[in-house]
């Protein structure tokens, strides 16, 4: 089986959080050696992990965080996928598994494959042990890409046809779907309209269009924010 990538790692907040505690690398090295049974690790391997040029293992992230005194958590970047959620939070497979009812294999397999199956009870007790926000809960589920698509559709014809597609997908009070919906249709619009004025042309329009496109995730959980 493909092992699956290791969670991004946050470089500098390992060196702010060594520093905080005045310790050196050497002092990192020497506690990861002596208290965490890694008899590999020098303070050269501490200095390359602080520089980005290498990042640690999942044992060695745990072991980490012992020695700086910090969860996990905050030795990563913001999490993208289950796994990244699950040790940020420090939860063990098994227990995310007996909370979801599901099979430690299963519910690994799921991490792997980074496709989530569980039933609408497993997706409240998932996002409740894993402390997930909505747009973490969408993406981590594997909904992201049907949600850009159908945001995709929504700004560019009518919108109103996808506040229930969408809310399937995300279940955003529908008084604030249909706000954040028609705004995104009209910034779409009306950026695709000023481009043109410009004197552009259609492939100017269309490139500035494709790039609000691209983003159109991002944007649409930004908007939802703010309106909540």
């Amino acid at each position: 089986m493909r092992q699956p990538s290791a969670p991004p790692f946050n470089a500098p907040a390992a060196r702010r959080l060594r520093a905080a505690l005045g310790m050196g690398p050497e002092h990192v090295a020497y506690g990861l050696r002596a208290s965490y049974g890694l008899p590999y690790v020098t303070p050269d391997l501490v200095i390359a992990w602080e520089r980005g040029v290498a990042a640690p293992s999942n044992p060695e992230l745990t072991a980490l965080a012992g020695v700086l005194w910090c969860s996990p958590g905050e030795l990563l970047g913001r999490p993208q996928t289950l796994r990244e959620h699950r040790i940020a939070r420090a939860v063990a497979p098994e227990d995310v598994a007996h909370a979801v009812g599901m099979d430690l294999r299963a519910y690994l397999r799921t991490e792997e494959s980074g496709q989530w199956k569980g039933n609408e009870r497993q997706s409240a007790a998932l996002a409740r042990i894993l402390d997930l926000a909505l747009p973490d809960f969408v993406a981590v589920t594997g909904r992201e890409a049907k949600l850009a698509e159908l945001l995709h559709s929504a700004v560019t014809t009518r919108w109103q046809a996808y506040v229930r597609p969408v809310r399937k997908l995300a279940p955003v009070d529908p008084g604030v779907l249909e706000g954040v919906l028609q705004e995104l249709h009209q910034d779409y619009q009306g950026h695709m309209a000023a481009t043109l004025s410009w004197g552009g042309g259609s492939r100017s329009a269309s490139q500035s269009g494709q790039e609000f496109l691209d983003r159109i995730v991002e944007n649409f959980w930004t908007a939802v924010e703010k309106r909540t």
